[in-house]
């Protein structure tokens, strides 16, 4: 098989599916049925979590580090979790951020990266592939001002693939992989953008 590619992944989305990489890191492509979504505008951030974001506790960047969020976001959790973000995939995604695609949302404490995530944008949807933290809510925050991105974009679908815990903290919901589809449809017919500016401006006014 040839290596992943940008425009792999690209018609991957498309199409509702996506890849993930096994431990000896070959590739299969997954299209989840229920498939999870977060729905951006019925989440609210947890009570604990506003006197973070009040405090300004972390630094909020957008698209700064992106391959260091990826391969952050690679390692395993613990000694049971799996690898399923190969070299490959790395490189593909990378790929798809310097075509300005693939984004990132970062969280710094004293200039050093502690939180993050990735994932993609095609028209009005945002496929959120992965996030980690290396400090207590890290990750909750970034994913706060990615809502916030999405939220004032106008994006419409917010793909988390896969429920479990840590996605259903959020919001997440399950829904039938053809409710899925009909949405992405509709979702990519809808053009808009990523912002890329300051994350300052973003916090909402009401946490």
């Amino acid at each position: 098989m040839n290596k992943l590619t940008a425009d792999d992944l690209i018609y991957g989305y498309i199409n509702g599916i996506f890849p993930m990489a096994d431990a000896d890191g070959t590739l299969y492509w997954y299209a989840p049925d229920p498939r999870a979504v977060i729905p951006i505008h019925t989440y609210k951030p947890a009570k604990s979590l506003r006197p973070i974001l009040n405090r300004n506790q972390f630094e909020v960047r957008i698209n700064a580090a992106f391959t260091d969020v990826m391969r952050a976001c690679s390692l395993p959790r613990d000694v049971y979790d799996s690898v399923w973000i190969s070299e490959e995939i790395i490189d593909a995604y990378s790929e798809l951020h310097e075509m300005g695609l693939a984004h990132s949302v970062e969280t710094y404490i004293d200039n050093r990266l502690v939180g993050g995530l990735y994932g993609v944008a095609l028209g009005s949807a945002f496929f959120g592939e992965s996030m980690f933290y290396r400090e207590p809510n890290a990750s909750k925050v970034a994913f706060h001002y990615l809502i916030e991105i999405l939220r004032k974009q106008k994006f419409t679908l917010l793909d988390t693939q896969f429920i479990n815990d840590n996605v259903r903290r959020y919001g997440a919901i399950e829904i039938p992989k053809a409710d899925y589809l009909r949405q992405l449809r509709t979702a990519l017919k809808h053009k808009t953008k990523f912002v890329t500016s300051s994350a300052d401006t973003l916090l909402s006014d009401q946490l």
